[in-house]
């Protein structure tokens, strides 16, 4: 029975080394094989040209290269690409680049579906089917940086883990993406251009602090009322929000870095002046600001657009109190691209 090949990208760059001198190599070449792997990103052996033909063959013969592949690409009228990216086993996960005036950001996903059920969401629509790898991860970005050159004419600035996925519910892999994509061998970029966007994983984000991270947190949050939240999202029968609460009280107590909360307004869920108030309370815990984000229906169910005169009172209340605020338009709605919409549908 032949012996299923190990993907050469979960070894460490010492396994690597360890591996060479076992087959009689010297320790070097594994740091060669590691930088094409991470910081030049290739993902065939026979493209290290700087490793004799003898080495790659048995590089060959000995591992794969499990890299994802764009399996269709869609173009917004805004500019907006969204990656519909096939991963080596089969399943299909979604990522976006998202182009203003000033940077590109990558959208990426972390799981294939999601472990839990906001009911607002398409994706959470689609069970989880098992957490990505680190490489999977690091390979959305390093597509969405070529697009955003090739398409754009400028690199990628931003990465936020806000696709298909809870994050803080793959966190190993998660964290091990975001160090190959910072660190001076993988990608090089700064961890203060990442953010990760979590529905509110209390335990998680309490760890994320004593692991000392430092990208930038956003919590998905959409209301400050208990009863409400669960409503919209059930998972929060369990994450409370007085968990929810301490748990960012300990992370800004440790990192001394704001928050940023999520925030859609919806019509007859979240719209009235207790809600705003609840919230500008909730907001008192930390320093904070607030992202209202334009709703993008995936159906023509119970979540609907608040009317304008209630972002209004959103936001004039929160000015009132000093909370900074600002209103995200959504971008990529024609291709079912923006946020909420991840759905495997292209």
């Amino acid at each position: 029975m032949v012996s299923e090949k190990k993907d050469i990208r979960a070894l460490s760059k010492q396994e690597l080394r360890d591996f060479f001198v076992s087959i009689g190599d010297q320790a070097f070449r594994g740091n060669q094989v590691y930088e094409w792997l991470w910081n030049k990103g290739i993902h065939n052996f026979e493209d290290m040209t700087n490793i004799s033909k003898e080495t790659r063959t048995h590089l060959e013969q000995n591992f794969v290269i499990n890299h994802i592949e764009v399996d269709s690409l869609q173009k917004s009228n805004d500019g907006t690409i969204k990656n519909a990216v096939k991963l080596h086993d089969g399943f299909v996960v979604e990522s976006v680049l998202i182009p203003t005036k000033s940077r590109t950001t990558a959208c990426v996903s972390s799981q294939v579906g999601c472990s839990l059920d906001c009911k607002f969401c398409a994706t959470s629509r689609l069970k989880r089917m098992r957490n990505l790898n680190p490489d999977e991860i690091f390979d959305q970005v390093v597509a969405i940086h070529k697009e955003s050159l090739l398409y754009h004419d400028k690199p990628l600035s931003n990465i936020v883990y806000m696709g298909m996925g809870e994050p803080l519910m793959n966190y190993k892999n998660v964290l091990e993406s975001v160090k190959m994509i910072t660190s001076e061998e993988g990608l090089g970029m700064s961890p203060k251009r990442i953010t990760l966007s979590t529905s509110g994983v209390p335990k998680m984000i309490k760890k994320l602090a004593d692991d000392e991270v430092k990208f930038n947190l956003a919590v998905s949050l959409h209301s400050a009322i208990q009863e409400t939240r669960e409503q919209i999202m059930p998972f929060a029968k369990s994450f409370t929000l007085p968990d929810l609460r301490e748990s960012l009280e300990y992370w800004y107590a440790k990192t001394n870095r704001r928050i940023t909360y999520e925030y859609i307004v919806w019509n007859n869920i979240n719209d009235t002046e207790k809600d705003v108030d609840a919230l500008v309370q909730f907001c008192q815990s930390v320093p904070c600001k607030i992202n209202l984000i334009e709703y993008n229906p995936i159906d023509d169910g119970e979540f609907q657009q608040a009317a304008n005169s209630a972002l209004d009172m959103y936001i004039n209340k929160l000015e009132k109190n000093k909370i900074p605020v600002t209103v995200r338009r959504s971008r990529g709605k024609d291709i079912d691209a923006a946020c909420g919409q991840l759905a495997n549908k292209s």
